[in-house]
């Protein structure tokens, strides 16, 4: 059946409809833009200044609180400000405002995945100085190389010594709020692992502080969002099978029983694991005398007792890694032409040499590698991120290597520029501007892509 009205009325009734239409279209748009379904970060602020409503106010005790970034405008050279404190108009400052993480909702995280996290920078604010951000420019080995090159130190937090810029600034690794974002966002990617670079108590590198301080923060932050935190021991002072025993001994005994030490099964054990820097720098007698089960000071079959990983940079390495006693090996480098381990052509026959000894094999994959604003003289060992395919292809071949784990170099060394962290566009001064990921709305694009790469992994890296 046909319903008739008269034009006017016609009219009439068409403008109405069209208006409430209308009405209800803006309503519709506003809750969408304040609140998603609580399993991303807020969406209704990424380009705008408005303060974002936190969804889930009552979350009950399951549902744990983050700080959220408040985005403001990125700078232009009109705004610039160069100062001794970060110029606040350029960087995502953490609002006080929270999401909600509820384990129950989340993906879970995948502990066969593990990202090299660096504790070591600091700024005034909470450090009372620069740490790392002002970064000195190494020199070349050869002195008449070295003269063509600059010298001296990086000023922040405008001129840093990286090619990127974060998103949050040159902030401090002490600062909580800032651990809590790091954090959250490495669980969102569903990343399981921390593994943290680490010096023995009162000892650290020339450019920072000790990071042994900073490990009960991070230890209680990653327990918040069901990560877990292993330990990337340095190349300390003096480094021999004694000292190497008495830090192990100090790290099980100090940090151990908490929630979020990482263990792993192996040999009908729950073990803890370890990844050893340099491990090369440090003779295979020594290691024995830590890994036989002949000699009187091992650590096998004791309460000290870990899964130790070395690094294989060389080919020699691998042999050297299996008869000092090691478990397992690692590859660390993200440049992939720099060293036989970090080429991903090697790595299925690295993991065939592991299998076949019962040795755990990891290779490291990460987006991308320049370290020019730390080692002006090393472009050739630049590799470019290329829009994320150097990523996805290393972390794809690394998968068919078959690994028994997969590291990420790294969480945030933003000297060699092997960070997957946010980053943003920033003026350096002097008409120089930082590298960044592709312009706006690209800040976060590594994180994601890790976790697009943690989701297709076949089932049996899959946690």
């Amino acid at each position: 059946m046909v319903l008739y009205f008269p034009r006017r009325k016609l009219r009439i009734f068409l403008l109405a409809f069209i208006l409430v239409v209308g009405f209800l279209g803006l309503i519709y748009s506003n809750i969408l833009w304040k609140w998603d379904d609580g399993t991303e970060n807020f969406i209704g602020n990424k380009h705008n200044n408005k303060e974002p409503v936190a969804p889930n106010e009552d979350a009950g005790p399951k549902g744990l609180h983050l700080p959220v970034l408040a985005i403001s405008p990125l700078p232009t050279k009109s705004n610039h400000v160069n100062n001794d404190q970060p110029d606040k108009n350029s960087i995502v400052q953490i609002d006080e405002k929270a999401s909600v993480y509820d384990p129950s909702s989340w993906p879970p995280a995948n502990y066969d995945v593990h990202v090299f996290y660096y504790s070591w920078y600091g700024n005034p604010e909470h450090d009372q100085q620069w740490h790392h951000w002002n970064h000195r420019y190494l020199p070349h080995w050869d002195e008449k190389i070295s003269r063509n090159y600059p010298t001296g130190r990086h000023t922040p937090p405008d001129d840093i010594g990286a090619n990127f810029y974060p998103e949050l600034g040159a902030y401090s690794s002490k600062d909580p709020q800032v651990i809590d974002r790091h954090m959250f966002e490495i669980r969102k990617a569903r990343i399981g692992v921390i593994a943290v670079s680490w010096y023995p108590n009162k000892q650290a590198d020339s450019e920072g502080t000790p990071p042994d301080r900073l490990i009960p923060l991070l230890l209680d932050a990653a327990a918040k969002y069901d990560i877990k935190l292993c330990f990337h021991i340095e190349p300390f002072d003096e480094r021999t099978a004694y000292s190497l025993r008495d830090a192990i001994k100090y790290i099980i005994d100090k940090y151990g029983s908490h929630k979020a030490f990482y263990r792993r099964r192996r040999k009908g054990r729950d073990l803890p694991l370890f990844y050893m820097y340099d491990s090369y720098q440090v003779q295979v007698k020594e290691w024995k005398k830590l890994f036989s089960v002949l000699e009187s000071m091992t650590v096998r079959n004791t309460e000290y007792d870990g899964i130790f990983i070395g690094l294989a940079v060389e080919s020699n390495h691998l042999p050297q890694i299996y008869n000092a006693g090691f478990d397992g090996l690692y590859t660390y480098f993200a440049s992939n032409s720099f060293v036989y381990g970090s080429r991903p052509s090697h790595w299925n026959s690295m993991s065939k040499y592991c299998k076949e000894r019962e040795m755990l094999f990891i290779p490291s994959v990460g987006p991308g590698y320049i370290d020019t604003e730390v080692r002006p003289w090393n472009n050739i060992n630049t590799k470019d991120r290329d829009n994320g395919r150097y990523y996805r292809t290393n972390f794809k071949k690394a998968l068919i290597s078959l690994p028994d784990i997969i590291s990420i170099t790294s969480f945030n060394e933003w000297h060699e520029g092997t960070q997957i962290e946010a980053a943003v566009s920033h003026d350096r001064g002097g008409g120089k501007e930082y590298i960044d990921y592709g312009g706006t709305g690209k800040q976060s694009m590594y994180m994601d892509l890790t976790r697009e790469l943690i989701e297709s992994m076949p089932s049996t890296l899959k946690t």
